[in-house]
């Protein structure tokens, strides 16, 4: 089983993040920020990776950072080298109103390239802008590309639950094992 595990406690928050790359999608997430929480769920459910995330601390914008960089540590952990997986996963998601697409490369240089096009400041419990940098975050500590393009939409929280959809289901093909692979997926031999 491809597993990985990060806790983080500072002066700032406590978290504990889990993922089992080889799940069914369950979740188990507890953070006082509901949005976030919903969208964890949602990542997990279309990912078919397992996450648990435990978190708590002082200010919204410290724990979706902190949740973002356990997460995305526990992913890279959890990959192991990243031997035989396909390494790209790409999506296009509706949802009603919206169209997201998103495209990742797990190939070890963080970068991000994040467009919601969301016309507020929040979406419900969060403020649009810790939403963006939940996925840079998320990019950096996962050292993986991360780009997401949210097409068009009239409501925002469709919008975003669209962007964490195409992310899901692109890293649900990207952390795939690619049976006809043998060793890492890059001609330089080495990620």
């Amino acid at each position: 089983m491809r597993i990985g595990k990060i806790e983080r406690e500072t002066k700032e928050t406590s978290i504990i993040a889990e993922v089992n790359l080889d799940g069914s999608g369950g979740s188990e997430v507890e953070t006082p920020i509901a949005f976030l929480s919903h969208m964890l769920s949602t990542l997990a459910t279309h990912s078919m990776i397992d996450i648990k995330v435990k978190a708590r601390g002082d200010l919204t914008h410290h724990i979706t950072e902190d949740v973002a960089l356990c997460l995305g540590s526990a992913m890279k952990e959890a990959l192991h080298g990243s031997e035989r997986i396909a390494r790209f996963g790409y999506a296009a998601v509706p949802m009603d109103c919206s169209l997201s697409f998103a495209a990742v490369d797990l190939g070890n240089r963080p970068y991000s390239a994040i467009d919601l096009g969301a016309h507020g400041q929040n979406i419900e419990d969060m403020a649009v802008e810790d939403v963006v940098h939940f996925f840079e975050s998320l990019a950096t500590s996962m050292r993986s590309n991360i780009h997401i393009k949210v097409e068009y939409g009239g409501n925002d929280h469709h919008r975003v639950e669209a962007a964490f959809k195409a992310l899901a289901l692109s890293l649900r093909n990207a952390v795939s094992l690619d049976p006809r692979r043998t060793g890492v997926p890059s001609s330089k031999g080495a990620i």
